[in-house]
């Protein structure tokens, strides 16, 4: 079976969250289902240079002339779309250097779902896939120019990484994006006056899924659903949440070169902690437990609240090692704590991929206190490495660690510790409580122990996409859940 993937970014080509990392690894998982996957991006600066041996096609767009580049590089088939006055420019896939949003980001990444349309229907060099998964508000525009296309169209799947990110422009760029005016309506993409790419996904989609099944039930209240939860309401039916997973290779503790030693089992941490401490140039005491935030500091993120609840974790004798960027006051607070605390608090402004290993593989525990939080990755990463997840009770984070109450740590089925969202007074009391049962060695190995045994690889969600795909497929039995496709002019 041939799926073609539309997505903005692509680790480990080009990353700025968890959106980038699912996109690289569903590939490789997908091809233990027999479904061969080729991913469509933009050709961002520097990417067409990764692809080995590319082959081009020149295609004329409604956005002007561009060439398909087709090729591979980490490990995956790619088609890169070479425009270069949309794509090739410094900065980041959303932003220039000033992290101001780029002004023409409907052209950009309308050309990536028009595109991923085009080669649904017409193929590609006599390659034709029989189902289409479209990632975020980047790709939200795909299923719409499918639903153009006509009911012979092969079908949608979207996935919702994150609601609070929509793409939200103007209704002036529907003659540019080569959408009708009768697009520009409550049923298909217009949104408080505005053309939303993700509500575009959203209404004409035959599947929606998200990525994990408590984020899908939160994306049905008004609290989590960003304006969006009427329509998913309507479209509950169509709607599944599907757990993501970590690539289990590169994210092997056994196997890691990025660490300071590799290990199979707990005792193996404490000779990472060591290097750790050195790297961070900090001196944590033995006795009480090293934390570590690997994190967009934003107020999503809980980091506000992680500030707030610092000096309790100073007064347990526990130690700190953040790594992150953001919102200017989070980054100014913590580097403000490690300039204090020197001794306890480490902090490195800005993202460095080795260090984020080293910091699983070194940490006793990872604070993941977010507000919500659709999946989350860094707490798989911990499991994978026995680093104790502290986390909120909200979205994937719900779903993936069991917490030590007296009854988990009773069967040994405790991974870690949970607490209410959005609450610094939980978020501290949880802390106590790590700091506590770090204490009592035995309890505290038997929960490293467990947090090691967890499955975080993408096997059982591989075989829940490859199952969507199916149903997706030419032949495929009738959706019955599917938004029927409307009459546009």
């Amino acid at each position: 079976m041939h799926v073609l993937s539309v997505v903005s970014e692509c680790a480990p080509l080009i990353k700025t969250g968890g959106l980038a990392d699912v996109a690289g690894a569903l590939p490789g998982a997908l091809a233990t289902q027999g479904v061969a996957m080729r991913t469509l991006m933009p050709a961002y600066r520097g990417l067409a240079d990764r692809l080995a041996a590319p082959r081009a096609t020149k295609l004329d767009t409604p956005f002007g002339p561009v060439r398909l580049l087709e090729g591979e590089a980490a490990g995956l088939e790619l088609i890169l779309i070479d425009a270069p006055a949309l794509y090739d420019r410094p900065g980041g896939p959303y932003a220039g250097p000033d992290r101001a949003d780029w002004p023409d980001n409907a052209l950009r990444f309308g050309l990536l779902g028009w595109m991923g349309a085009r080669i649904a229907t017409q193929g590609l060099r006599g390659w034709r896939p029989d189902a289409v998964h479209a990632h975020d508000w980047q790709a939200g525009l795909t299923p719409t120019y499918l639903r153009l296309a006509g009911p012979e169209a092969p079908r949608a799947v979207i996935t919702i990484h994150n609601i609070a990110f929509q793409g939200l422009f103007g209704r002036e760029t529907l003659a540019p994006l080569a959408l009708p005016e009768a697009m520009f309506h409550p049923d298909h993409l217009e949104f408080h006056g505005h053309v939303g790419f993700l509500k575009a996904g959203l209404a004409h989609a035959e599947r929606i899924t998200t990525v994990s099944p408590t984020y899908a039930r939160e994306l049905l209240t008004p609290a989590f659903g960003y304006g969006l939860d009427g329509l998913l309401r309507h479209r509950a039916g169509a709607l599944e949440g599907v757990l993501n997973g970590i690539d289990a290779d590169v994210w092997n503790p056994a196997t890691d070169p990025d660490i300071a030693r590799p290990y199979r089992a707990a005792a193996g941490k404490r000779p990472n902690r060591r290097a750790l401490a050195t790297r961070m140039g900090m001196n944590p005491p033995p006795d009480a437990p090293l934390f570590c935030v690997i994190s967009r500091m934003t107020r999503q993120k809980g980091l506000d609240l992680l500030l707030d609840a610092m000096p309790a974790l100073l007064a347990e004798g526990a130690s700190l090692a953040v790594l992150g960027s953001g919102d200017a006051d989070l980054e100014a607070g913590f580097a403000a704590l490690a300039k204090a605390h020197p001794d306890r608090v480490g902090c490195v402004i800005g993202y460095d991929e080795p260090l984020a290993h080293q910091l699983q593989a070194g940490a006793d525990a990872i604070l993941v206190p977010s507000r919500f939080e659709p999946c989350g990755l860094t707490q798989l990463c911990a499991l994978r490495y026995g680093t104790a997840p502290v986390v909120a009770r909200t979205g994937g984070l719900a779903d993936t660690v069991i917490d030590a109450n007296a009854a988990a740590l009773r069967v040994g089925a405790a991974t870690g510790f949970v607490h209410a969202p959005g609450d610094a007074a939980a978020l501290t009391d949880a802390i106590r409580r790590a700091c506590a049962l770090f204490r009592d060695r035995d309890a505290w190995r038997g929960l490293v122990r467990a947090a090691l045994r967890q499955p975080v690889d993408w096997g059982e969600s591989a075989a829940r996409y490859a199952d969507i795909y199916r149903r997706l497929a030419p032949g495929a039995a009738a959706l019955p859940a599917a938004a029927p496709r409307q009459e546009t002019s």
